[in-house]
């Protein structure tokens, strides 16, 4: 193993020499200017330093985009102030470099730390992850670098009676998650995560430190959901706290398949949208190899947080859900913070904070996901043939995850932030394959353009609705270094994740990053971009288990 990695540390580095060879020496430039204060001095990895494979592989969650062959920045940029990272995005425009900006690693596509066709620079905000509570006015200033688990973590030591509504997996990054938009467990009480944002601070394209007051409403309102790495990079949110009881229930329950399961999962769709908006009830349909020979397995994993006690949900699943024959036995009560901790073991134990603190990865291997919405109930017919795709030869373990709205998301408008999936679209869908290979990688991605193909007649339209950070390149992408050729080609994807305000945010990116300095294969462009290209200038510078591994539920 060493000597593998030893060797593709060599031809990292032999990359390195090639492209500053060919890049007329702007790379060379670029690092003398990033690291000329002596006085603020930053941590910068090279390909030539002994921790690079380390600082780049560390949040590297999908592992079709760690090979040899995947391109590797030239430099990785660890700043741990605000002004290291005001200095990373100057120098980046002064010398035409292009930027990727990571948090958490959660890009289901790798476009936070993978650029292709252009030599690039990392930014690596995982040493900005400071968490600072305010309970005399219940907020949280929140780095962007920062875990969700971090945040909880810090919540359950501060405060007794207030979370907030962010995501399951514990290592998902604060500022990607946010910059998606972002649903939890409470999203059918409180709403998306990013509704919950009331202040933030980014470094803009020219460099400046902002604030909602001197960003202004516009820039502010396209970063609470706009996707990330289109507009600059937030250093840090601050996030509005929300009330929870002191007692709240988890409970789980799974079911190997039997002819009762497609009426179950059908059921759900009925209900899960519609109960008590303290209620969350997650759908999980998977299917994997159970050994060799040992033919495929399928069952239906159901997942929940109540904000109350457990005799109370189990009266109102009895009235609502009898179908599921919730015991108390199912249930966990708990405080809020520690049913955060429980889905982090994997289902195990509410007691252990530390789960919440590990950035370890629950999965970590080869996957693809894509999502869609439904906006009335998928017919049994139709879930049949779901089930019939699920036992595909040659496939490993795949997903379906069902994640109910209603509740709260009913109130908000389609506009108030980027994301516009509220009230008409009561269940978003993943879809979700992993294989351990890269000889599956063709077969595995075929299967989930299969099954997305499949699925056209029975879930949103015009468009076909898509969640932003379910980031998935097939739906359609700007070229690699960034530009669509044309503002009707990003249309095509950016009316899929933001429906009608993807033109506000083309007008906000148009009007605080006109050079697209950010820019990735789905970054919003501006309307400039291509004036800017014709004319020379450089943009530039401008097993099976039964527990679910919960990436789908990550963001």
């Amino acid at each position: 193993m060493d000597n593998i990695i030893n060797y593709l540390n060599l031809v990292t580095l032999l990359l390195f020499f090639a492209i500053s060879d060919s890049f007329g020496g702007n790379l060379d430039d670029f690092l003398r200017c990033v690291s000329n204060d002596d006085s603020n001095p930053i941590l910068i990895n090279t390909p030539s330093s002994s921790t690079y494979s380390s600082v780049l592989n560390f949040t590297v969650r999908n592992l079709r985009f760690s090979g040899p062959d995947t391109p590797k920045p030239f430099a990785i940029i660890n700043p741990s102030q605000a002004s290291h990272v005001q200095g990373g995005v100057i120098c980046a425009k002064n010398h035409g470099v292009h930027i990727r900006v990571r948090s958490g690693g959660h890009d289901f596509e790798g476009l936070s730390y993978v650029a292709h066709g252009v030599p690039f620079v990392l930014i690596d905000m995982a040493k900005l992850n400071s968490v600072s509570v305010d309970t005399d006015d219940n907020t949280a200033w929140v780095e962007s670098g920062a875990s969700m688990g971090e945040l909880y973590y810090k919540l359950g030591l501060e405060t007794s009676g207030f979370g907030f509504p962010g995501g399951v997996q514990p290592n998902v990054g604060v500022g990607g998650f946010l910059s998606g938009g972002g649903y939890g467990l409470m999203v059918r009480k409180y709403g998306l995560a990013v509704d919950n944002v009331v202040d933030a601070q980014v470094v803009d394209a020219n460099g400046r430190l902002v604030d909602r007051d001197s960003m202004g409403e516009d820039l502010f309102w396209a970063i609470r959901g706009g996707g990330g790495g289109s507009f600059g990079i937030v250093v840090a949110w601050k996030l509005k706290l929300v009330p929870v009881p002191s007692i709240v229930t988890s409970f789980t329950a799974f079911r190997i398949w039997d002819q009762n399961s497609t009426n179950l999962v059908h059921k759900w769709q009925l209900v899960a949208p519609e109960i008590d908006e303290r209620l969350f009830i997650g759908a999980m349909v998977t299917a994997a190899n159970s050994g060799e020979g040992g033919g495929r397995i399928m069952g239906v994993f159901l997942y929940s947080l109540f904000l109350g006690r457990a005799e109370e949900v189990i009266s109102i699943m009895e009235n609502n859900f009898p179908e599921v024959g919730l015991r108390m036995e199912d249930c966990v009560e708990s405080n809020w913070v520690e049913s955060m901790a429980y889905p982090a073991s994997g289902f195990v134990t509410a007691k252990d904070m530390n789960f919440l603190l590990d950035r370890t990865p629950l999965t970590n291997g080869r996957y693809k996901t894509k999502s869609d919405y439904a906006t009335e109930p998928i017919s049994q017919t139709a879930l049949h043939g779901i089930w019939e795709r699920f036992n595909a030869k040659g496939i490993q373990t795949v997903q379906l995850v069902l994640i109910p709205y209603g509740g709260k998301m009913n109130k908000f408008s389609e506009t108030d932030t980027p994301s516009p999936h509220r009230a008409r679209y009561p269940i978003k869908i993943a879809y979700y394959v992993t294989w351990d290979t890269l000889e599956g990688d063709s077969r595995h991605l075929e299967w989930t353009r299969e099954l997305y193909d499949y699925m056209t007649p029975f879930v949103s339209k015009s468009p076909k609705a898509a969640y932003v950070n379910y980031r998935d390149l097939d739906i359609g992408r700007n070229n690699e270094e960034g530009i669509p050729t044309s503002y009707e080609e990003a249309g095509v994807w950016g009316l899929k994740y933001f429906g009608d305000n993807f033109e506000r945010l083309v007008e906000v990116k148009t009007k605080v990053d006109p050079y697209n300095l950010f820019r990735h294969e789905q970054s919003i462009p501006p309307v400039a971009a291509q004036v800017k290209i014709s004319s020379g200038n450089d943009v530039a510078c401008d097993k099976m288990e039964y527990l679910p591994n919960l990436i789908g539920l990550a963001m």
